[in-house]
């Protein structure tokens, strides 16, 4: 293996060793919140449920937009390499840079804000960075089958995470629970989501060739299914 095919096992090991397993424990977590709150006897659920589910949820959602982010950075980075951008394109290699920078310093303003017009602005910027990131002609999106493509899923999930990021104070000022139920539909949409990444990344694993195989790949004939 190259070091870009090494490079390439990151996001799919951050994704399976990290971000998966968080997924399971804040949905226990959330889970348990909800029976808490509708439960007559809440002696039966700990109190710290909802505390543990709110911090775990933040590292989730932080999580998944770095991990869609470094998903994002290996091939444009390789793809920008291999064809000398930077000396046919230098403006765009810089705007792609500010854009990863954007992207990050914005994440982290969402996390510290605590005013509603900033949360919306920091998470408008993310969003975006994300977006513009994932336009670039370097990153395969699948566009002939974007109903089971990874890009579309993870652009998806991590968009929803973002607006989570930027809902969770109001879900408690709320009195009458109409962000706690917006969140619960798109928490539930997000899972979806996650499942399909999982199928959709184990099959990119699959077609995705060692950088030395892809010039024998190329040549191969992808309606009748054979190579030379």
């Amino acid at each position: 293996m190259q070091i870009e095919d090494i490079a390439g096992l990151i996001h799919p090991l951050i994704a399976v060793a990290f971000v998966f397993p968080i997924i399971g424990i804040v949905t226990n977590y959330a889970w348990q919140t909800r029976q808490r709150r509708l439960s007559a006897d809440k002696s039966k659920i700990a109190p710290s449920v909802g505390t543990e589910h709110l911090r775990l949820g933040r590292l989730l959602s932080n999580a998944v937009v770095m991990v869609s982010l470094v998903g994002l950075a290996h091939p444009i980075v390789f793809k920008m390499i291999a064809s000398n951008a930077w000396g046919q394109e230098p403006l765009r290699v810089v705007f792609v840079g500010l854009m990863f920078g954007l992207s990050i310093v914005s994440l982290f303003g969402l996390n510290r804000a605590k005013n509603r017009l900033w949360r919306g602005v920091f998470a408008t910027l993310t969003g975006m960075g994300i977006i513009l990131l994932g336009s670039q002609p370097e990153v395969f999106r699948r566009g002939f089958e974007w109903y089971v493509s990874h890009y579309y899923y993870g652009v998806a999930v991590a968009l929803l995470m973002i607006f989570s990021l930027a809902i969770f104070p109001d879900i408690y000022r709320d009195r009458k629970n109409r962000w706690r139920n917006v969140h619960i539909i798109l928490s539930c949409l997000a899972i979806l989501l996650f499942i399909g990444q999982g199928f959709t990344g184990s099959r990119d694993l699959l077609e995705i060739p060692l950088s030395w195989q892809k010039a024998h790949i190329q040549e191969c004939d992808f309606q009748k299914l054979t190579c030379p």
